[in-house]
């Protein structure tokens, strides 16, 4: 036992606050640092005692982690041996061009490319990723497209992993970036359907997109063209396929507003669609000479598509249903084209495509595995009846197709190589209903070895989010076959503050029924364990993000069911956070989970659940929790604070671990490589919380044994 590093003790400063007649006490409130908004833009900046304890954590983890060393080397070469190297994806086409994504052997990021049809062995490097990223100990790229008129290539580039971005412009005549350079931007753009102005995403000092602006390409300052004046709504723009229109949409989490300008005269200004109103939300597609709207109005929970003329939009009286409301069909999304209508459904967890023509006669693409994930993959062309999608399944890599909606024949364009090879034949995936405490039926996916056999307990990860009406999709993942190989079973628990049984499913786990969420995922690993999966104490939980705070919950709630917990950029000062106004997403945040500022029944609701306030003397299970120092969403002190408290209070001895990446944001390391090295470090810390686990409990059936012998 002396041979076990001993952990960092972070200093206790209790800071009293009080709230609505509310009285908490805070011992760790000091790891936030008052300079926290410079420290997104310089990491350097950061207060020299909280830099010193993070690292004192990073070294601590290492230590206690220092065994797997050779297991995390062995699931890097499986992963990246699971990558091709040289990996390009089908090239959408847009006029005479063929726009697309390429990655050169080695390289972390992607090489973006043009090429003219049926030359792709001549393609034009739009932007190179990687070349971008050299020296940067991080880089990410979004939003990279080119003009209409095929003139100009544009991208947001992020260098802190703070997503404070910048937009560059490049001209594809000489090749060299314009001085174009718009910073402090939310990385959200569109050009004007005539390529002559930039339409982007003004950032505020706190991390909120509220502004938009008009650049003219050609030069001049910035016109400012819409501002949201609620602090608690976010705005985007872009603009239709149809190029038509251009789009301003803001919204929080359960209201929208929409503003539109003619794509004939970017300049004008916008005329908003429908003002909002509480609880209505709406988002337009245009399709030629009518907007597509889909919305949940007169009741629609699981929403609806409904149709208006170009000249009638800005009254709803003429808006008409198109595709009618069907619970339990909940639409997630639609595409236009010139001559059809696309929309995507989610029924029980599983999603179908639905396309209709001008008249009106309609078909859907859908498959008929247990569990599997279809997609549009967008495209630039309007006037065509080429529709691209992928499909894939827990055991089927991803499958690219190019489908005609008119001859309603498809053509695969591209598998996804897996170099190291795989076979689906060798893994299975079956879909679960566990029961809930209330009666409700969660859906789990599971994904196992054929080797691995049924009905006899086998280790297992259960993944879980259940927040934002966000789905997690049954997806292929080459990284989870690294546990499955190893006799693993990897599943995801499909609990209520998702969306994969429609948004009644998302409204049963937020707000006043967050507490559902919780419940469900222990109810979906009591139901495994029942089911002869696995063993009480042989599951490790996996969650990020909100799905952090979800691992906060069930680790107060039922730690006897885990051999460890992986909380990554977990969302477990969940009190003080909505409590923060200054924060960039707090204001928005409150329709999800409550005000407790001013809110009674909401701050004791959060209270009653926040995993940091909830932490209680109870043997909790190894716990690893991992953040980022420049992550705006989820600040880094939230894991900081709540792993030195479950120190305070935990009985077990469990090893409780932190990690902050002190070069990363929410996202994590970037770059393709880089990025395995965290993902082999979570499956190496399950594998060993599960066999110390399992070596503990060894141990005890020893020891009393030999109590009952005596």
């Amino acid at each position: 036992m002396s041979s076990i590093p001993t952990p960092p003790v972070a200093r206790r400063e209790p800071r009293h606050i009080e709230q609505l007649g509310r009285v908490r006490t805070d011992d760790y409130a000091w790891m936030k640092d008052d300079n926290w908004q410079a420290v997104l833009r310089d990491p350097a900046l950061l207060r020299g005692d909280i830099a010193d304890h993070l690292r004192a954590e990073n070294a601590y983890s290492d230590a206690i982690l220092a065994s797997t060393a050779s297991v995390q080397a062995e699931i890097v070469l499986e992963m990246k041996g699971r990558l091709k190297e040289d990996e390009s994806f089908p090239a959408l086409p847009h006029d005479v061009w063929h726009y697309g994504v390429r990655y050169e052997s080695g390289a972390q990021y992607p090489r973006y490319v043009r090429f003219r049809e049926g030359h792709p062995d001549e393609a034009e490097t739009l932007l190179d990723a990687d070349e971008r990223a050299k020296g940067l100990s991080y880089y990410a790229a979004r939003a990279a497209t080119h003009s209409p008129d095929h003139r100009l290539f544009a991208w947001a580039e992020d260098m802190q992993g703070s997503e404070i971005y910048t937009i560059r412009v490049r001209d594809l005549t000489t090749g060299g970036i314009l001085p174009v350079e718009i910073g402090n931007c939310s990385g959200d753009f569109t050009f004007s359907p005539d390529s002559q102005h930039i339409f982007w995403t003004y950032r505020d000092e706190k991390g909120r997109p509220v502004k938009i602006f008009r650049r003219a390409l050609s030069g001049g300052d910035d016109v400012l063209v819409y501002a949201e004046p609620d602090p608690g709504f976010f705005t985007g723009v872009s603009a239709s396929r149809s190029g038509k229109w251009i789009v301003i949409s803001t919204n929080d989490h359960d209201t929208s507003e929409c503003r539109v300008i003619p794509g004939a005269d970017p300049t004008a200004a916008p005329v908003c669609v429908a003002p909002r109103e509480k609880g209505l939300m709406y988002d337009l597609s245009h399709w030629g000479d009518r907007f597509v709207i889909r919305t949940n109005a007169d009741g629609a929970t699981d929403f609806k598509l409904m149709v208006v003329a170009d000249e009638a939009l800005g009254d709803r009286a003429t808006w008409q249903d198109h595709v009618p409301y069907r619970p339990g069909h909940y639409v997630t999304g639609c595409m236009c084209f010139d001559g059809h209508l696309v929309w995507t459904e989610r029924v029980n967890a599983n999603t179908v495509i639905e396309i209709e023509d001008r008249a009106g006669v309609r078909h859907q693409l859908a498959t008929d595995e247990e569990a599997y994930a279809l997609s549009l993959d967008g495209g630039y062309e309007f006037a065509t009846d080429e529709l691209r999608y992928s499909y894939q399944s827990p055991t089927t890599p991803r499958q690219w197709y190019a489908y005609d909606m008119a001859r309603r024949t498809r053509a695969l364009l591209k598998e996804q190589d897996v170099p190291s090879g795989h076979d689906p034949a060798k893994y299975r995936t079956r879909r679960l209903l566990a029961r809930a405490a209330d009666g409700e039926m969660v859906p789990v996916t599971l994904l196992s070895h054929v080797d691995t056999p049924e009905g006899e307990p086998a280790p297992l990860l259960l993944y879980g989010y259940g927040s934002y009406g966000i789905s997690i999709d049954p997806t292929f993942s080459t990284r989870n076959l690294s546990l499955v190989d190893r006799g693993w079973i990897y599943a995801i628990a499909h609990v209520r503050g998702g969306s994969e049984k429609g948004w009644n499913w998302f409204l049963g786990g937020r707000g006043e029924a967050k507490t559902n969420t919780f419940t469900d995922f222990i109810a979906c690993a009591e139901h495994l364990i029942d089911q002869g999966y696995t063993d009480a104490g042989r599951i490790v939980a996996d969650g990020r993000s909100a799905g952090g705070m979800l691992m906060g919950a069930i680790a107060n709630l039922r730690p006897d069911l885990f051999a460890g917990i992986v909380a990554v950029v977990p969302f477990v000062d969940v009190l003080n956070t909505m409590s923060d106004e200054t924060l960039p997403l707090t204001p928005p945040e409150w329709p999800e989970w409550g005000n407790p500022v001013s809110d009674p029944e909401a701050y004791d609701r959060i209270a009653g659940y926040s995993p940091y306030d909830r932490i209680e003397a109870k043997a909790y299970p190894a716990i690893f929790a991992i953040g980022g120092l420049t992550d705006p969403r989820v600040t880094y002190w939230e894991p900081a604070k709540w792993i030195a408290k479950l120190r305070e209070y935990s009985t077990s001895g469990n090893p409780l671990l932190l990690r902050i990446n002190m070069e990363a944001g929410h996202g994590g390391a970037s770059g393709r490589f880089k990025s395995l090295d965290e993902a082999a470090l979570i499956h190496a810390f399950a594998i060993w919380a599960e066999e110390r686990t399992r070596a503990f409990s060894a141990e005890e059936t020893k020891m009393f044994a030999g109590e009952k012998d005596v």
